[in-house]
This record gives C-alpha cells, structure tokens and sequence, in this order.
C-alpha cells in the first residue's frame, strides 16, 4: 500500500499544561522571596547527613563514581555487584540479562548508550559502532528516544575495549546514565539558520557545562590516562564561551559547592536522573515539554541574532502503575533569560534541583514533583534567590508544530538532508532489509554527517545535491522503503526496546508496535479512516522511555500482554494524555479501539486530529459512548441481594 505524503504538521498546539490535582509530599522548604537574598541549603552535600537513602549513601562513598566498579571491573566474574551495577550506569551502562532465556547460569551482557549532545553522529563514530556491535555486541544498534545510540550484548571482559574506543574517538558515554544531567536534545533538522545553529551550539554547551568532572571515568576505562581525542561537541564550544570557568564561577549565592571535584554536583550529584531540550520556536519536534528544562531559542524581529532563550521548567514522564503520587507531567513556563545569563541561570536551575528535590523517595526524586509542589511561581522564586535577579515574562513566539522531518529537505546552504525512516530505532540486517548495511555503505562512500531524531530515525546531512540519487539508489538496493511506502502510523509511533532485555518491562513493546501499527491501520480503513494519521506509542512498563504520555494514543504495558490505554495527548505534544483504561488484553485491541475511532469518525470536527478531539471530548462523554462496546471495560455486574 503507498500512503500519500502528508505534512505531518498540525496547524497549531491547543493549550499546554495538564497537572495533577494531587500534591506531591516534600521535605520543608524556603522561599524566597528577595533575589537580593541569598539561598540555602538545608545539608551540605559534602557532608554524611543522619540517615540517607541507600542510593545516595552509595553515591557519597563512591569517591566520585570510582568504586565499587574499578575494583569489580578487575575480578573474573561476568557481572558486576549491585553496587557497581548502580555506580555503572553513571559511565553509560547498564548490567542487562536475556529473560527468555531459562535456567543458570544467567547469560550477562550490558548496554552501552552513548553521550552525542544535539544527536551528531560524526562518519568515523558511526563505523567504529558500527564495528563494535559487530566484534563485541549483538550485532545490531539501537536509536534512543532522546538523540544517541545504544548498543547491546557486551560482555564484561569486552566493556573496557568498547569504552575506551568511544572515548578515544572523541565520543564518551560518560552520563549517558545515572543522577546527572543526561544527553541534551535538540531538533535534528540541521538548517543552516542562524536560529537552528544556536540551538544546535546551545545543546553543546549544555552538555559540556553539566558533564561529570570526576577523573574516574578515564581512571576506569583509560588506565588514567587521556583520551587520544577530547570530545568533539567539547572542543567546539569550550573554549569559546569559556565553559570551565563558568561552571566554577561562584556568585556567592549557593550555586557552585566547595568540593574539590564536582563544583555544581558534590559526592551525591543529583537526586535523579535530569533532562535538557533545546530547540527553536515552533519547532517541536524534540517532546520539548517532557524535559526537566526545555530551552527555546528567541531571535530578534529580523531572525538575524540570538538574543536568549524561552525557559520552561519540571516536564517528566515516568511514573509508577497505581501509585498516584507519581505520575507525568508537562513542563511550565519560567519565563525568560537574556543569552548572556543563560548560563548562569540553568546552573541555578540545576542548584534548586540538587539542593531542594526529594532524595528521601526515588520515586518522587525528579525536578517536576518540586516543580509540582512549589509552583510555578514559587519555583521561580527559588531559582531567582539563586541567581540573584528577576526572570523576565516568557515571550510570546508562534504556535509549535511537529515534523519528523523525513525524507529530502534543503539545508539553506546549497546542501540537503536525508530523513531515513527507522522503525523503533533498531538498525540491524534482517533477510532483505539491510539498514545497517546501507547506513555503512553510504558511510564510506560519502563521509556525510548524521543526526540522531528524537523519534529514533536517522538524517543524512550535508549531501551534495548531486550525490542525492547514489544516496536513494544505496537504500533501494538495501531494501529500505520509499518514504511515501512508509504507513504515517510508522513514522509518528514509538516504542522503548522492553522485552527481552529490559529488566523493567512487563510486557512487549519494540517488538510487537509493527503488529499494532497493521492492526490499526485495519480498523482504520475498516471504519472509512484510511487516510488518517494518528501518533501511537508504547512501552512495557510505566516509566515513560517512548515519552508514551504525550500522544494521541498510548499503550503502557501494565501485566503480561495486557496494557493501559491512554487517549488525549496533543499532535503537537504540548500536553499529557490521561489514562483511560487497563489491563486491555492483546487480543482486544481491535474491540477496544474500534468504539473510540467510531465516535471520533461520527463527531469530530473537520480537520480535528484524534487528540484533540479526544481532549475536547472528554473522558466522561467518551466513556459513555465506547463502554457498552469495550471487551475489557463492561461494567460489573451488580451483586445479587439476599
């Protein structure tokens, strides 16, 4: 079936933030309410306090990420402890075992993910992974979610050769994972416009301002010695905007600590894992509301200088099935921060998190629960009191849309990109699709660039006009698909890699999205919708890697083959979704969804995406109608009386 090629932009966002009513418990906290006054901290991060959380108690007397691991990286075990599982992932991996496999001894791998700041995939880093999955992994690499690559089925013996490989390439997988500030995302489109370059040059320097200082990743990996090459995304902006000195800058005021290695992290770092997007306005292609800060790039009237930055704050999507207190939520507006303070203010961002989140409950450790708690504007009354001045209102910018940006697109400097669709990321040979081939045959033949999507695909940059047929005739010949063959159902969905590796999933996601993309589609056409489009994703667990909580349509594994239904979320990702049932049963998606896409062929406005029409709707109306007609959703009978 070829599909017609749709924009895929809606025209415009349709409010943004959806809060839960529930507060969130939090240790005490002050505000302030002066700027001139200067925050504090309840307990010194440098200092043992009376009791703490066996994760930060493990990060205190890790001397900076550097033990338990170096010492379990030197026995002959193929796995490492608990602790060293947990002090791992600071340096990109994670401890993995096959869970179809039955029986001992457990077969440990781990998973390597990559730190790639603005998604940039330079030629000699994609062969060299493209070796390395093939001589020491399973043979295949996986897109994330948020612009890197993962690589699976290492074993311990071979992690130090991998490592430092990355490394001494000019890449690392430093952060990668782990309490600290993770890879920084941006919108993948690599325009030769001075908005889109800032965006892209910002989310480097975020990414080499909020790195891990510690010596222990190269005392690990390297034998203490100096990578062959400094990290590329480091080298091009550290020395301009003098980074190393501004992290260190103390403006007196409780931002930088006084610990001789980690100047805004201390020996407990931060109390979860955070999150940073950059992009421009209207481009909204990145989930810019599901980040801890979303940074959005303000230009002066004539689109010819960058003058700051819009800031929204305590965007996060994981959760925990049947525990309200936890739950997603889409990040609120700061407001406004002149370039030259940016810095500054992102580092007292990160400060009020490190000092003020919750470290007592994992669970509510991330920044949007005390984004949650305070407020808005007691939130920003706290960053304020760091900074020392005033936030400026959010301004005004145009409606956000969303593309993938798929397919061949003009650069604007006489150049082209390549979006090459990539179902859930995996790029792997398999029978008569050859993507990983392809990629690499391109790869040698042109030396082009690529840029990781946000939406686990892969753009080309930099070509020649002229080397554009070569590049389609590669693809062809590999079995890659014309973009137009591509069903939107495929392009716009996403799935976290779950089942057989993930020890989190409690069921399917990566590998059975393909079938639930044809099943679908079916009820669609069925109905008289074969040409709709509407964004599906799904995960095996609630933690939210497929961002699933901000589209149309969402499928949360809740038990074996079974999941949560979430409708709502906007086409444009600038709200959450809502749950609308459970535990639906795989082999009721086809009842489950044909009542909901009935209703919405029957009462939709014109143009109206399922989303949209779904929030407006309402969880009430919708119930109505699609109950009676819902396998799993019937209501119970009435107990009989005596």
């Amino acid at each position: 079936m070829r599909f017609s090629t749709l924009a895929l932009l809606p025209l415009a966002a349709s409010g943004f933030v959806v809060s839960p009513s529930a507060r969130v418990a939090a240790p005490p906290l002050r505000v302030l309410q002066d700027p001139t006054e200067k925050a504090s901290t309840s307990v010194p991060l440098t200092e043992k306090a009376a009791k703490l959380a066996k994760i930060e108690e493990l990060k205190r007397v890790s001397s900076n990420l550097l033990q338990p691991l170096k010492d379990e990286m030197q026995t002959s075990e193929i796995f490492v402890n608990k602790d060293a599982m947990q002090i791992l992932k600071y340096h990109g991996s994670y401890m993995q075992t096959n869970r179809e496999k039955k029986g001992k001894p457990k077969d440990y791998q781990f998973m390597l993910r990559l730190k790639q700041p603005a998604g940039l995939l330079p030629p000699d880093l994609f062969l060299l992974l493209d070796d390395l999955s093939r001589d020491y992994g399973q043979g295949d690499l996986r897109a994330t979610t948020r612009q890197c690559f993962q690589l699976h089925g290492v074993m311990k013996a071979d992690l130090k050769t991998v490592v430092s490989s990355i490394m001494n390439i000019g890449s690392s997988t430093v952060g990668a994972c782990g309490d600290v500030s993770r890879n920084v995302m941006t919108t993948p489109a690599p325009f030769k416009s001075p908005e889109y370059e800032a965006a892209r040059e910002w989310s480097k320097v975020f990414g080499h301002l909020f790195r891990p200082m510690t010596p222990a990743f190269s005392e690990i990996w390297l034998d203490g010695e100096k990578a062959a090459s400094v990290e590329v995304w480091g080298k091009e902006v550290g020395e301009k905007y003098d980074i190393d000195n501004v992290m260190k800058h103390d403006n007196g005021r409780g931002v930088v600590l006084p610990h001789p290695v980690e100047p805004l992290y201390g020996d407990r770092y931060l109390p979860r894992k955070f999150k940073i997007g950059v992009t421009v306005a209207g481009d909204n292609s990145l989930d810019i509301y599901t980040n801890d800060i979303g940074c959005v790039v303000v230009m002066s009237e004539d689109g010819t200088e960058h003058l700051g930055f819009n800031i929204m704050v305590g965007g996060g999507m994981g959760r925990t099935h049947n525990k309200e207190s936890t739950f997603a939520r889409a990040a609120d507006h700061l407001g406004y921060v002149p370039k030259e303070d940016m810095m500054e203010v992102m580092k007292c961002i990160i400060a009020a998190q490190r000092d003020h989140g919750n470290r007592d409950v994992r669970a509510n450790a991330r920044m949007k629960y005390l984004v949650h708690t305070l407020g808005i504007d007691n939130f920003r009354k706290l960053v304020e009191s760091y900074h020392g001045k005033k936030i400026q209102p959010w301004r005004e910018q145009v409606p956000w849309k969303y593309a993938d940006w798929m397919g061949w697109w003009e650069q604007g400097d006489g150049k082209m990109f390549l979006g090459v669709h990539v179902d859930n990321g995996r790029v792997k040979d398999e029978g008569e699709f050859r993507l990983k081939s392809a990629l690499r045959a391109i790869t040698e033949k042109y030396m082009r660039p690529m840029v990781m999507s946000p939406t686990q695909s892969i753009i080309i940059s930099d070509v020649d006009p002229s080397d554009k047929d070569g590049i389609d005739a590669i693809l062809r010949s590999h079995g890659i698909l014309d973009l137009p063959d591509v069903d939107p159902l495929a392009r716009l969905s996403m799935a976290c890699p779950a089942l057989p590796l993930c020890g989190l999933a409690q069921t399917e996601a990566e590998r059975r999205m393909p079938d639930y993309i044809s099943r679908v589609r079916s009820v669609l056409t069925g109905l008289g919708l074969e040409g709709d489009e509407i964004m599906m994703r799904m995960t095996g667990c609630p933690n939210g890697c497929a961002r699933p909580y901000m589209a149309e349509l969402a499928f949360v594994g809740d038990g074996m083959d079974t999941y949560q239904i979430w409708l709502g979320g906007s086409p444009v990702l600038t709200r959450t979704a809502w749950p609308y049932m459970a535990k639906m049963k795989d082999r009721n998606l086809e009842a489950t969804l044909k009542p909901l896409l009935q209703m919405y062929k029957e009462h939709r406005h014109e143009h109206e995406a399922f989303g949209d029409f779904c929030h407006r709707v309402g969880e009430a109306k919708i119930r109505e109608y699609a109950e009676p007609l819902t396998p799993d959703m019937k209501p119970k009978p009435k107990p009989k009386k005596k």
